[in-house]
């Protein structure tokens, strides 16, 4: 009798899960830089005119990782289905909001005097203020990105069956990009809603900045034009893990698995 660790089915979900949460771990906690995409690519910033503000590409670092999440959702959805999909969703969430509560209780210890000072040569006047700026994202941030990646996670499970079933096997790129398209429009303004619109408006004091309504929805466009973009030059990625899958599991298992997929709601 095979060990469950030499069940190809459950080694690639193990892979394909651990690869899953590990980037959407790592996506929240890096998504506190915000970086600008032309100058990374040593352009200067477009200043694109949108109601009546002027943008530039300057995004979360986040943005690096989340097109790997959506592209791991498709792939899980196509060989274990909606069950899989939402099982890793809901448990990615949760050890995300487990990290950043770990996060909060490592920022009440007492720092030793060293650690404060230890960087200083380096630029970094106090370690302990730099440390909690970076980990002690505010509360509405958390709660907007939480629930943005639930909704967009099932609602990109819920299009991507449904083209799968109008469709049938051929067409991964429509039911894999198009699935990522609708659902990355959702997350777009979601996060921003809660994070930012909402988020100001409640934690604000006398002088903080409040987004008005065109600036989020303008933001919200701005990041929407990125993602789209990388959803389609992702496109080739999803037939390539789609082929070294195929492979591993063998044309048999693969075509069960897929079939199985689709009957499991």
């Amino acid at each position: 009798m095979l060990h469950l660790t030499q069940q190809k089915p459950i080694r690639l979900f193990l892979i394909l899960g651990g690869f899953f949460i590990a980037n959407a771990l790592i996506a929240e906690i890096i998504g506190v830089k915000i970086f600008s995409l032309e100058q990374t690519l040593g352009l200067d910033p477009l200043r694109i005119r949108l109601l009546g503000n002027e943008l530039s590409f300057n995004l979360t670092a986040g943005v690096l990782l989340w097109p790997v999440v959506f592209i791991m959702t498709d792939i899980i959805n196509e060989y274990f289905g909606m069950k899989g999909v939402r099982f890793l969703s809901f448990l990615a969430a949760g050890l995300i909001a487990f990290a950043f509560l770990v996060f909060v209780l490592a920022m009440q210890l007492t720092p030793a005097e060293f650690f404060v000072t230890g960087k200083q040569g380096s630029g970094v006047p106090d370690m302990e203020k730099a440390y909690k700026a970076v980990l002690g994202q505010g509360g509405f941030i958390i709660i907007g990105s939480l629930t943005a990646f639930i909704l967009g996670q099932l609602i990109d499970v819920f299009v991507f069956h449904r083209i799968k079933q109008a469709t049938g096997e051929k067409w991964i790129w429509l039911r894999a990009t198009g699935s990522t398209l609708v659902s990355q429009f959702i997350d777009s303004f979601v996060v921003l809603f809660i994070a930012f619109y909402i988020g100001t408006r409640i934690n604000r004091n006398g002088t903080d900045f409040v987004w008005p309504f065109k600036l989020f929805l303008a933001v919200g466009v701005v990041n929407y034009i990125y993602k789209f973009a990388v959803a389609v030059i992702m496109t080739p990625v999803i037939y390539l893990m789609h082929n070294i899958i195929e492979r591993y599991l063998g044309p048999e298992e693969a075509a069960r698995m897929k079939q199985e997929a689709m009957l499991d709601r």
